[in-house]
């Protein structure tokens, strides 16, 4: 592989960590509060509210159901009016958080319901508020499988971001698509997968081992 070429892999890498990173944060802050709410408003729920719980559930489904390559164009015009373009990789990272916090939602979702109900009927009975109970029980309880969910979302946002160069969003995509598959250089090709993996294997380890650390069933 050329200088060049190392270059532009370098850069490309630096690209698809800047856009999972981002859009990851992004998914994390929105998708969190957003499985709470799930949680706390559907049937039995400590702030019970079926209307609420109902909508909520819809948006999630409704965009969890399009297939990631459609929504990143279909959400190009708003793209455009948030990033100012539609091309690069801040301009990815939009359909990315987008894409990802309902994603997101439903796998914190997962793990919060996992929450021993006794618990939080236990704050509730010493006079605790909604805020104690997420605070102190929901939250708490649920956070190994809240960042073993994360782990997952990260994953998956590379892969994603990697789609994403398919429409000029820029990183590991972009440049297997221009170089590896338009020009026929498989070195290139072979460079980026190869960096998908470690990317991805790395993240996942890292993920694991925090979530060990955080799992007081495991924790020694």
């Amino acid at each position: 592989m050329s200088e060049v070429m190392i270059r532009l892999l370098l850069r490309s890498i630096w690209e698809t960590v800047l856009m999972t990173a981002a859009s990851g944060a992004i998914s994390l802050a929105a998708g969190l509060p957003l499985g709470l709410l799930l949680v706390a408003t559907a049937k039995g729920g400590f702030a019970e509210n079926r209307p609420v719980n109902a909508v909520l559930g819809a948006v999630v489904n409704g965009f969890r159901s399009v297939p990631f390559i459609i929504l990143l164009v279909a959400l190009i015009p708003v793209t455009r009016l948030i990033v100012g373009t539609s091309l690069g990789t801040g301009a990815a990272i939009v359909p990315l958080a987008i894409a990802a916090t309902p994603y997101y939602a439903r796998i914190a979702e997962v793990s919060l319901r996992e929450v021993d109900p006794g618990l939080v009927e236990a704050v509730r009975a010493m006079g605790g508020g909604r805020w104690h109970v997420v605070r102190e029980v929901l939250v708490p309880e649920a956070l190994p499988g809240i960042v073993a969910g994360f782990t997952v979302t990260l994953v998956t946002l590379i892969g994603a971001s990697a789609m994403a160069g398919a429409i000029g969003a820029g990183g590991l995509g972009d440049l297997a698509i221009r170089y590896g598959y338009q020009r026929f250089e498989t070195g290139v090709m072979v460079a980026v997968v190869a960096v998908l993996i470690v990317l991805v294997c790395a993240l996942q380890w890292i993920g694991d081992r925090v979530t060990a650390r955080l799992d007081h069933r495991t924790a020694r």
